[in-house]
């Protein structure tokens, strides 16, 4: 190795340290944000998950013993556990699903297609605080319109907010809601669809469904798989609508001397951003919060490399 360095000349050398400096000066700013926004953060996270620390005192290694404490003693992780992966899985799904059908419904409707653009956009531009209070207050078991529009019709009227069975449908209702954002990626991804292949699909004789199938599907396929990466990473991180809805439920708005029960009704609610949360801002064991945020990355890291777990994920190729 040293014989072929020695036989590079001099010049060549300098050009290729300043093409090396060049290209670090284009990536430094990054480099930098990756470092200190991503890379420093998660060693630390994982870090201090091995640590007695709360925040004031200087930390002292604890060995696995805020894991076990998390694991085997922290009351309602398993709970809140159960109630992230039944968001993840049926909140996610539901979205992509309503998102992708609202957006092909939009592309055909021959006039007003901007109004009804911006009527679902709209939703999504609400601030999450006021949305959530506005949901719990039309799906109020009691004063709610919802409900007494289903007892006009005759039909059941859940507790919705107040009723663990249905607390996490209501939030999904919530998120549905806000389908904006899918259905404007999505409207972007079907109108870039070619018409030639439909034309071609038509011609051979293929219905509604089978165009879906085998033209719409395959093209559309890479948002799709964004669409669910992203909603993924985002439901792992769900934590304002669910505690500003179990609040509004329970009645405790704000101000000071209420007792709150996190996860109201009885953690059905409770999700793991929450319990770090709860550990680290309110019991101060950091230590352990840090555990929970170390498991949130792994989840989510663990979804994300199940989806895509094939390179076609991201290309029409088969």
């Amino acid at each position: 190795m040293a014989l072929v360095n020695s036989t590079v000349p001099p010049a060549l050398r300098r050009k290729r340290r300043r093409e090396r400096a060049r290209t670090l000066a284009f990536l430094s700013p990054w480099l930098v944000g990756f470092g200190f926004f991503f890379l420093y953060p998660l060693v630390s996270t994982v870090y201090f998950s091995f640590m007695h620390y709360d925040g004031f005192t200087a930390p002292t290694f604890a060995g696995l013993q805020n894991w076990t404490y998390v694991l085997t003693d922290y009351p309602s992780f398993w709970k809140g556990m159960g109630n992230t992966l039944w968001l993840v899985v049926v909140m996610v799904s539901l979205r992509v699903v309503f998102g992708l059908g609202v957006g092909m419904l939009i592309i055909k409707v021959k006039s007003g297609a901007g109004f009804f653009r911006t009527a679902f956009y709209l939703p999504y531009l609400a601030p999450p605080v006021a949305a959530t209070m506005a949901f719990a207050f039309l799906l109020n078991p009691g004063t709610g319109p919802v409900n007494h529009l289903l007892g006009e019709l005759g039909l059941p009227q859940p507790g919705w907010f107040t009723d663990p069975s249905w607390s996490k449908p209501a939030l999904t209702l919530l998120a549905m809601w806000g389908i904006g954002d899918l259905m404007v990626i999505f409207m972007a991804a079907l109108l870039d669809v070619p018409t030639e292949q439909y034309e071609a699909a038509e011609l051979d004789g293929a219905g509604g469904f089978q165009r879906f199938r085998y033209v719409t599907l395959p093209n559309i396929s890479p948002i799709v798989v964004f669409a669910v990466v992203t909603g993924v990473i985002q439901t792992m991180q769900y934590y304002t609508q669910a505690i500003v809805a179990g609040k509004v439920a329970s009645g405790v708005i704000g101000g000071s001397g209420q007792q709150f029960e996190p996860g109201y009704p009885h953690g059905s609610t409770w999700t793991l951003p929450q319990m770090v949360y709860n550990l680290g801002f309110q019991r101060f064991d950091t230590g352990s919060a840090c555990v929970v945020a170390v498991i949130l990355f792994a989840l989510s890291m663990a979804f994300t490399s199940i989806l895509l777990r094939r390179k076609s994920g991201f290309t029409n190729e088969d």
